[in-house]
């Protein structure tokens, strides 16, 4: 019974540490993806964008003024938040604090941008909606906000 039990145990282990690798090479393919379309985005639109270290691509459009924001300042801004083929899905006002935003993305990139500033942020799926998508934003999406702090 021992035997079977420690067997169980081990299989039950080897098991969830396969999915979670099979899980991490899923999520490294989609990073690799998401990075080859933000690239192909930036080069047509002849855009300088800056890469944070999360994988967060920004173009400052407008320099504001100010202090910058972090994570527990509120923010009221205006955004257009589009696809890479440049569709439009959404238009509209948020009001926010940094550290609590609907998405990873803005999280970091309101913190790259100060009052009275505009900035595009190009999101890639991991900071946005990820594999489950959201409403009418599909799986594993790069999305590309335009936000003006107001």
């Amino acid at each position: 019974m021992k035997t079977l039990m420690l067997y169980c145990s081990f299989i039950t282990l080897l098991l969830s540490a396969c999915g979670k690798d099979s899980s991490d090479e899923y999520a490294a393919q989609q990073a690799e993806l998401d990075e080859k379309v933000i690239q192909s985005y930036l080069t047509t639109n002849a855009l300088d964008g800056r890469r944070d270290a999360s994988g967060l691509y920004y173009v400052i459009l407008k320099t504001g003024t100010g202090a910058f924001f972090n994570t527990s300042s509120t923010v009221n801004f205006n955004y257009t938040g589009k696809f890479v083929d440049n569709t439009t899905y959404y238009q509209g006002s948020v009001n926010t604090v940094v550290g609590n935003a609907e998405i990873k993305g803005w999280q970091i990139g309101l913190t790259k941008i100060n009052k009275g500033g505009q900035i595009m942020l190009l999101i890639p799926s991991a900071l946005a909606y990820g594999p489950q998508g959201k409403g009418t934003i599909p799986a594993n999406k790069v999305l590309v906000h335009i936000i003006d702090i107001l």
